[in-house]
């Protein structure tokens, strides 16, 4: 919901004007989504010490990656399938690494809200994807965008409450789960109502 109605505030008081520093002309947008994972990565093992400042530096750096490496695709005409497969799957990738951050900060107590964080996700992913495949794209995106109630900014919103106050971990968990969920359906009922959709052809085999 934020990334949809204030990431052009963010775009371009943050994003726009550093493009024009000289640097990025040599970095490609895929290097900063693969450094970005890989600092969302370690966001696990500094969670399973318990070194909250740093979870939260980097839970940043990844968030900040995730953005600029498409901004950099658009800004130097870098954009290309490839890229949107890789930023999908690594966004995943440091989803999971948080998840699995968080269950390690207390395994005995976080084993099912974590559990049903994870499912949620896969639920609000495969509506995602499944609804992007299907309608017709009018974005700048490399497939139509489908905004929901929570969405990047929201879940790293959440992942830094976690991270900071650790005593609230399982109501947060559980209402995390509940509009995660509630995502994934909204999405499913509006998409079974859009109208542009596009045209698929069924093969039937007769065999």
């Amino acid at each position: 919901m934020l990334d949809t109605h204030s990431r052009s505030i963010y775009q371009t008081r943050l994003l726009d004007p550093i493009m024009h520093w000289p640097m990025w002309r040599f970095i490609h947008p895929h290097l900063v989504t693969l450094m970005g994972c890989f600092l969302g990565v370690l966001i696990w093992p500094v969670l399973l010490y318990q070194m909250t400042i740093w979870a939260i530096i980097l839970l940043a750096l990844t968030g900040f990656m995730d953005t600029l490496d498409g901004t950099l695709a658009r800004y130097f005409g870098l954009e290309s399938p490839q890229g949107a497969a890789l930023d999908i799957f690594c966004d995943r990738v440091v989803e999971f690494a948080v998840l699995l951050g968080l269950y390690s900060y207390d395994p005995e107590n976080r084993a099912m809200p974590i559990l049903f964080m994870l499912g949620s996700v896969l639920l609000c992913i495969t509506s995602f994807l499944v609804v992007g495949i299907f309608s017709e794209n009018e974005s700048d995106k490399s497939f139509f965008y489908s905004p929901g109630l929570i969405e990047r900014t929201e879940a790293f919103g959440f992942f830094f409450l976690m991270i900071l106050w650790p005593s609230f971990f399982t109501p947060l968990a559980w209402l995390f789960t509940i509009l995660v969920f509630f995502t994934a359906i909204i999405r499913l009922w509006q998409f079974f109502s859009y109208s542009k959709l596009v045209p698929v052809k069924i093969k039937i085999n007769d065999d």
